[in-house]
């Protein structure tokens, strides 16, 4: 271990363990949410990610504080606007000041790829929000372009899976009816500046609701005898494959052949109620781990077996905040002070910070120089 020592009125020191680090090495992104009130700084999660080899994030929302705490790190970012900001984003002014404000002043130091306006808009059944969201893309868009920063970052926006009306046969995958107009005018727009086509994809949800008919190990990626699309003679040996594939063809259907299908969120909940059947610690662990070999070996999906499936892992943490079902809490890799939930095989560490409340002369508290001088170092 090794001691850093702020030479100020209390001394103060950050940890590192002497145990070797293992790393994933693979190219896995992660979702880092934030609803919770027990959760690490992002100083510590900076140095907790990259333990791990972790090099792309995803947030909902553009947090200065993990903006800072990430600069000079090499992690790119996936930074989110929410609903609630589509409507304001449609309005050129707007949009450049959200921009100004929230992306410019980061880009010099912290890698900021793409902006998603919105996430599963369609899932609300809110049709002004999803009138909005194609002028708040455009609009996103158009502003970078006029600041030059498009090439950049780029901007898309995340579905939920039931934006499809059929996802299974893959090859026979559908859009819903209702979203043909608004999807078209998307598909448009992601062709024009070739941008990814995101979904939140999760074999978990078809598995509870029907446990009885969806086989654990087709969802688990784990040995099973799989399926056969009529169409192609393809065969499936994991629904998630599935699912992309069905999004493809949904894409094609619409007249679409080169936007490429990214993962926006997937993941398995470790802890669910009595009506959540599969939520364990078990079945989490081989849905992860399974689906991390799965792309250290650069899968490709059946009909796309060139093409390496682009995955965003949901989540980093356990959020003891998040609204619903006791499962939308406990989809973290890690609870919050930095312990594996399950055994995936690998294993990462978060930083130990004492401190006391002590304050410098000149009324910087001590812990806000320590988390400062932690962010450089790790940075550096």
């Amino acid at each position: 271990s090794f001691f850093f020592i702020v030479p100020v009125d209390s001394l103060l020191f950050l940890w590192f363990p002497d145990t070797s680090v293992q790393t994933l090495g693979l190219e896995v992104g992660i979702n880092y949410g934030q609803i919770a009130n027990n959760l690490p700084s992002p100083a510590r999660v900076s140095y907790l990610l990259r333990s791990l080899n972790i090099s792309r994030v995803k947030l909902y929302d553009a947090d200065p504080n993990v903006l800072l705490a990430f600069a000079n790190t090499n992690v790119e970012f996936i930074i989110g606007l929410g609903n609630e900001y589509l409507q304001n984003m449609t309005d050129p002014i707007k949009a450049q000041n959200w921009i100004q404000q929230r992306v410019q002043p980061y880009l010099t130091r912290t890698k900021i790829t793409c902006i998603t306006v919105g996430n599963e808009v369609y899932k609300t059944y809110d049709h002004q929000l999803w009138s909005n969201l194609l002028p708040a893309m455009q609009t996103v868009y158009n502003t970078l372009v006029n600041l030059g920063l498009d090439k950049q970052v780029t901007v898309t926006t995340a579905h939920s899976l039931d934006i499809l009306s059929v996802s299974f046969p893959p090859s026979a995958g559908a859009f819903r009816q209702d979203l043909g107009e608004y999807l078209h005018g998307i598909l448009n727009f992601h062709a024009q500046v070739k941008s990814p086509f995101l979904i939140n994809a999760y074999p978990y949800f078809a598995y509870k609701d029907k446990p009885n008919e969806v086989p654990l190990n087709y969802v688990l990626f784990q040995p099973n005898q799989g399926t056969m699309d009529p169409n192609t003679n393809l065969k499936y040996d994991n629904m998630l494959f599935a699912q992309i594939d069905a999004v493809y063809s949904a894409i094609k259907a619409m007249g679409h052949t080169d936007i490429e299908v990214r993962i926006s969120e997937t993941g398995w909940p470790s802890r669910g109620d009595e009506n959540e059947v599969g939520a364990t610690p078990e079945n989490a662990g081989l849905y992860n781990g399974n689906l991390l070999r799965r792309i250290e070996e650069k899968q490709g999906t059946p009909a796309k077996p060139n093409v390496p499936i682009d995955i965003y892992v949901f989540a980093l943490f356990n959020e003891n905040q998040k609204p619903g079902p006791t499962s939308e809490r406990n989809y973290g890799l890690f609870y919050p002070d930095g312990t594996p939930v399950y055994n995936i095989g690998v294993q990462g560490y978060l930083p130990e910070l004492i401190y006391s409340s002590a304050t410098t002369n000149n009324g910087f508290s001590i812990s806000s120089l320590l988390v400062l001088a932690i962010a450089y170092l790790i940075s550096s």
